[in-house]
């Protein structure tokens, strides 16, 4: 009952919170989610729901709309989007993602269902999804299940354009590396660096991997495969998502990111002072 109470509370507040666009660090625009209506026209959209592993429905507004009123067309031609979220999660999207698949930005339950979901792949995690969340019309396009909840960012605060390179730069592996190397950090880039810092750069809902030493040169080889694997095998109670299962060669996948993570052991940055952030 406390926890439904404060989950009330949240979803009030989440209606007083704000949304940051920003490009390349400049603020742009400040919207509370309830303006999105200036911008695009809301729907209902079906989708199915990942973290649920099933079908729920969204009171949301396309993402292109949104995009181009507040950015113009030049977004288009950007690299990614920085979403920023109240939990520290913070995934950086392809902008060409959002021109090859149908995003929006859900801002409450069609139903009229509180804005929350049972996050099953975070040991059934009762989380708020407001001030907005990024889904996608999965359903229209099936291959997009493949890929999990990794673009599926709730308790959005910010949205941002960006050059990955300009804003990550110390994420990047060390020259001369293997093939497997590489698309490790493409794996890593995209399934991992949302809640897990690489040099004090990603996402700030999990622990730093790389600095000051690294994840693979405390943790056992066979434990950090069965970490990434799956999480609740080796903690109890943990709310870190196993990888994805759909995930197409998952094995390989999971071989490759630590392959991407033990080459990290070379590429070692002091992260920036915190206050520093923006």
């Amino acid at each position: 009952m406390i926890g439904l109470i404060h989950l009330a509370h949240a979803q009030a507040d989440a209606m007083d919170t704000f949304i940051k666009f920003k490009n390349q660090d400049n603020v742009v625009q400040l919207l509370k989610p309830e303006e999105l209506d200036t911008f695009s026209r809301q729907t209902i959209l079906n989708i199915f729901e990942v973290h649920e592993r099933r079908e729920r429905q969204y009171k949301a507004y396309p993402v292109q709309p949104v995009l181009d009123r507040i950015f113009g067309q030049g977004w288009r031609a950007a690299d990614e989007i920085v979403f920023s979220c109240k939990d520290g999660y913070q995934p950086s999207i392809p902008v060409a993602k959002f021109l090859a698949y149908d995003a929006y930005l859900a801002v409450a339950s069609a139903d009229g269902s509180p804005f929350i979901l049972d996050n099953t792949l975070q040991n059934h995690e009762v989380v708020e999804l407001g001030p907005v969340y990024l889904v996608w019309n999965n359903l229209k396009f099936p291959i997009l299940l493949a890929e999990g909840a990794a673009d599926m960012p709730y308790q959005i605060i910010g949205i941002e354009l960006a050059t990955f390179a300009t804003r990550f730069p110390g994420m990047f592996p060390p020259a001369r590396v293997s093939a497997e190397v590489k698309r490790g950090f493409l794996h890593f880039r995209k399934y991992c660096m949302a809640c897990h810092t690489i040099n004090g750069q990603g996402g700030g809902k999990a622990p730093e991997l790389n600095y000051p030493i690294s994840v693979t040169e405390y943790f056992k080889p066979e434990y950090l495969k069965r970490w990434i694997d799956d999480p609740a095998s080796l903690r109890y109670n943990t709310t870190m998502p196993a990888l994805a299962a759909e995930i197409p060669e998952r094995e390989k996948v999971l071989e490759e990111i630590i392959a991407y993570l033990t080459a990290m052991q070379r590429v070692k940055h002091t992260p920036p002072a915190k206050n520093s952030k923006k």
